[in-house]
């Protein structure tokens, strides 16, 4: 089927699965222009950040970015935009917002209710079950009498048209939630640099759910700000294009999130999506060269088997991450990306459910070397990664990094 129409002014569309609705394949994240991580009233709310909202708003409806994505737990974020949205009109507007689950559906609701009252629209186009990133939260959601009942209830008043799921969990739980056949969308990472979620794609192909990709930009790599060694290898491509065309090269994506703080943050997405009709030419070499340099590296024998017999973090001493780990010390040193290693080591023991596990901080420490060879025992790379750990350690080391929005 091909999934592709023009209905949505200078944005392409496409079919978003089985809620049957036309999706731009650029959609306007909620993340980033908020003026506060904290609940605000409005008029605790600055005139400037509220006018830069607006302007985004114009920009974005004036360009075909139709559909806003954002979360109850992104600060001001549904505040602002319920406010903006009464300003800056758009008739094709598509809303989508994210609540995460509870052990009491009551709870649930009244969140959600919150998300109604400030986003101030008529029906919420979207709604998502915000992180179903362990067993316990697609069982707070599916059990009987649990969250999604309370989704069903307002779908059939009439406040809710469809219900997805936004994860950060482990591909199996992701495969999982998306066979119980309740969702008819989700929101899941896949990018260059991590395409880990594969099985996920598939199934969700399988199953008809729409996707969208989240923050393609920021966890994809800190695209914003590339290393020199990555626009090299992605020339004559910027970075952000050219993962932009990664991902809407294949059909199973349906639209990938922009998180634009200012009408600046559109202009390279703009432009992947008029390169899109090319992408068939120019993605096949510059994917070359980049797994070209992580091989001159790191070594053919190691990137093709790296992760034989590693232990999830949770069965491993101290809870150490070592598959998360030992990827950033890939990115590192394949394609420069010390940055975005540094970011996301330090986030490891401070990112809950989000981003499990810890960092190496411990290793040599409380967490013992034959200990963790022991864990390490089906690896056939043992004493290297021994030694690359304590070289992230030593290179990474220092005050932990929460998440800033933690639900």
């Amino acid at each position: 089927m091909n999934n592709i129409s023009n209905n949505c002014d200078s944005l392409p569309c496409r079919r978003f699965g089985r809620t049957e609705m036309n999706i731009p394949v650029l959609s306007l994240g909620g993340m980033r222009f908020q003026h506060s991580w904290s609940d605000l009233a409005m008029k605790e709310v600055t005139n400037d950040s509220q006018m830069n909202l607006e302007e985004i708003l114009k920009f974005a409806s004036k360009n075909g970015f139709h559909h806003i994505e954002t979360a109850r737990h992104y600060g001001t974020s549904e505040l602002q935009l319920g406010s903006a949205m009464k300003r800056v009109v758009d008739s094709k507007r598509i809303v989508q917002t994210k609540i995460p689950p509870r052990e009491d559906p009551n709870e649930f609701e009244k969140e959600l209710e919150l998300s109604y009252s400030k986003l101030q629209c008529k029906k919420i186009d979207l709604l998502a079950i915000h992180g179903l990133n362990l067993p316990e939260h697609l069982d707070q959601t599916i059990r009987p009498g649990g969250c999604l009942e309370v989704v069903r209830r307002w779908q059939r008043n009439d406040r809710i048209k469809h219900v997805g799921f936004s994860t950060h969990g482990p591909t199996d739980l992701i495969v999982k939630a998306i066979e119980t056949n309740e969702f008819d969308y989700i929101n899941l990472h896949w990018y260059f640099i991590f395409q880990d979620n594969e099985p996920a794609l598939a199934a969700a192909a399988k199953f008809d759910l729409g996707v969208f990709i989240i923050s393609p930009t920021d966890k994809g790599g800190h695209l914003h700000t590339p290393s020199a060694k990555l626009l090299k290898l992605c020339s004559p491509l910027h970075p952000i294009v050219f993962n932009d065309l990664f991902c809407l090269s294949d059909a199973r994506v349906h639209t990938i999130s922009v998180g634009a703080s200012n009408i600046r943050d559109f202009l390279l997405h703009l432009h992947a999506v008029d390169t899109l009709d090319q992408a068939h030419h120019v993605l096949p070499g510059i994917k070359k060269r980049l797994l070209d340099a992580a091989n001159s590296s790191l070594g053919e024998d190691w990137m093709a088997t790296w992760r034989e017999g590693l232990p999830v973090w949770d069965q491993t001493p101290g809870e150490i991450n070592i598959p998360v780990l030992i990827w950033l010390y890939n990115l590192q040193i394949s394609w420069g990306m010390e940055d975005y290693a540094k970011a996301r080591y330090r986030l490891l023991g401070g990112g809950s459910h989000w981003f499990p596990g810890a960092n190496c901080d411990n290793l040599d420490n409380t967490v013992s070397v034959d200990d963790l060879k022991e864990a390490l025992q089906l690896s056939p790379w043992v004493d290297e990664i021994v030694e690359r750990l304590r070289e992230l350690r030593e290179k990474f080391k220092g005050i932990p990094v929460q998440r800033l929005s933690d639900v």
